[in-house]
């Protein structure tokens, strides 16, 4: 289902910061960060099983990340993987322009699950989601996605937007590690603050925090991207084993190229 925090122009040296977790089946196959074979410019994980990815940045700046709208009633197991949203703005030949790209899916007839799309280039990225149809540039500030609309206060999402906005109040360059552990947060949220997205109150519980282990559920990956105004690019993904203090490291850095 993924969760995602976008810091825009919110760092005077650092114009976007993003802070994100990869949430899902345990047993589904997935490669770690790296570039791709296929696609030597594209940097990301890689679902293994349709293909497609949840996150990835190219040299170029070209960034995309994918969240699952929650709608167990409207789900159908039938449809293609929306990973593909993701990889196939990532890889496109052309580099048409995120908005041309977005308006392009036009995915009112519910080709796909429900889910929300971020993508752009630098730190201009624009937010559609198929529960909406609608294009939504991210303005300066902190935003957070989860599985409802761009910056819906869900508790994690209001809870992870003010820490992000705290730790890149400090002086120097973002701090990796507080982000870190800022995804790490195991707290669910109250009773009466829980979101009524139709799973019952033990699952909205247990996704509720920002770092979820629910049975055969759960966080995969934390990402760290961080992209300097002269063009350095910083991305690190931490992948998780059985819990939050079992993980692998993968780092990459890169500067931007037209």
């Amino acid at each position: 289902m993924c969760f995602l925090l976008f810091a825009v122009r919110v760092h005077p040296d650092y114009p976007l910061v993003i802070a994100a977790n990869r949430d899902e089946f345990l047993a589904r196959p997935a490669s770690p960060a790296g570039f791709w074979e296929d696609a030597p410019n594209v940097l990301g994980g890689r679902d293994l099983e349709a293909g497609g990815t949840w996150l990835g940045i190219t040299r170029q700046g070209r960034f995309a990340a994918l969240t699952n709208y929650r709608n167990p009633d409207g789900h159908d197991a039938t449809r293609p993987s929306r990973g593909a949203l993701v990889s196939d703005f990532l890889t496109d030949a052309e580099k048409i322009p995120a908005a041309t790209y977005l308006k392009q899916i036009d995915d009112a007839d519910k080709t796909y699950n429900g889910y929300n799309l971020i993508a752009g280039s630098g730190s201009t990225l624009i937010h559609y989601s198929n529960q909406a149809n609608e294009l939504t540039l991210l303005t300066e500030g902190v935003h957070a996605l989860s599985n409802a609309l761009l910056d819906t206060p869900w508790p994690k999402s209001v809870r992870g937007t003010h820490a992000l906005e705290q730790i890149l109040a400090k002086p120097g360059q973002p701090d990796t590690e507080s982000m870190l552990a800022l995804l790490t947060d195991r707290d669910p949220a109250k009773d009466d603050a829980l979101p009524d997205t139709g799973v019952g109150t033990e699952a909205e519980r247990a996704l509720s925090p920002i770092f979820i282990r629910h049975g055969t559920y759960g966080t995969r990956c934390s990402t760290i991207i961080t992209i300097r105004d002269d063009g350095e690019v910083n991305f690190l993904e931490r992948t998780f084993s059985s819990s939050p203090e079992e993980y692998s490291d993968a780092r990459f850095t890169f500067d931007i190229v037209d």
